[in-house]
């Protein structure tokens, strides 16, 4: 079967009319700062880029809308406000479809390239064409028409991958030295889909208690059941590479999953902001004041910091 791309559809159409960037050519992240740094969370959303790489859609055989599924789209607007709250936000700048930064570096499809990648890590995730070089978009379509040279996943991990994990990895140092402890906020959304008849509005993931300590789970939760959300615990997502590699409650590291159901914020159809954006824009920052309020410290002690660092009450922005 041919699957390569009709010059005037999908992708390679997209490429030409839009203003496709070279990857490289910026940052593979914007990193949003407090004007000061007062509290232990660090808030991270490795799905929302929506830079996508001229070599991809020209790659792609399926359309932009397609590869759009991928996104947890807007999600970096709804919780950028917790730097007004002290806490960094990273955000993903380039496109999931591309990268994706909540999977292990090995978490390769050998099928997709002309190589053997080498060192390789076989998990459901990868099997379902959803590894950190993903084989399929959103919508359960194939992304690419060809096999990838190897080359080209340890390019796009050198230039995008790395980057991002390097700086999340300082942000949480800096925290721990700086409050005792750091938690990190890892942020997603998941389709409407995915939740099945009555089920949550949004699940928060600590790998069932490995990754974050249980008082800071209950604390978030018991936020979100106040602010009129139901909420559940590892069912469907307990938690992807963020959570197991910087949710370390031993190393005085915590990390929890937050999946919003885009049903709140979303039309799904054409991924525009839909009419529930601004409650949400503002409940997640509400959630943000209140878990900076606790004065989040090492838990096993009442999750209280000895003293409290005055507040910012602005952000700046830097990339």
């Amino acid at each position: 079967m041919d699957l390569r791309p009709d010059p005037a559809f999908g992708a390679l159409a997209d490429a030409r009319a839009a203003r496709a960037e070279d990857v490289g050519a910026e940052p593979p992240y914007v990193l949003i700062e407090p004007f000061k740094r007062t509290t232990s969370l660090v808030f991270t959303s490795p799905h929302s880029g929506r830079r996508y790489p001229r070599d991809l859609l020209m790659a792609s055989r399926v359309g932009l809308a397609s590869l759009r599924r991928s996104e947890d789209a807007y999600v970096d607007e709804l919780f950028a406000g917790a730097a007004a709250h002290g806490a960094p936000i990273l955000c993903a700048a380039v496109a999931r479809a591309y990268v994706d930064l909540n999977r292990d570096p090995t978490e390769l499809d050998p099928s997709m390239f002309m190589e053997h990648p080498g060192v390789l890590t076989a998990t459901p995730r990868v099997q379902a064409g959803l590894g950190v070089i993903p084989r399929i978009a959103g919508d359960g379509q194939e992304i690419y028409w060809r096999k990838l040279p190897v080359g080209e996943a340890e390019r796009r991990l050198s230039v995008v991958h790395r980057p991002y994990h390097a700086v999340l990895s300082n942000l949480v140092e800096e925290t721990k030295a700086d409050f005792g402890c750091a938690v990190v906020i890892d942020c997603h959304s998941m389709p409407s889909a995915a939740r099945g008849p009555q089920q949550p509005d949004i699940v928060l993931g600590d790998r069932f208690g490995a990754s974050c300590h249980p008082s800071i789970t209950a604390m978030v939760e018991a936020t979100l059941r106040r602010f009129g959300y139901r909420v559940s615990r590892n069912t469907p997502f307990a938690g992807g590479h963020t959570t197991q590699t910087y949710g370390r409650p031993n190393r005085k590291t915590h990390a929890l999953q937050i999946e919003l159901n885009r049903s709140l914020y979303l039309d799904e159809r054409t991924l525009e902001r839909g009419p529930g954006f601004k409650r949400v824009h503002a409940d997640m920052a509400r959630l943000a004041a209140a878990l900076a309020e606790a004065e989040l410290g090492e838990p096993g002690a009442s999750l209280i910091r000895e003293e409290t660092p005055e507040k910012g009450d602005g952000v700046a922005k830097r990339r």
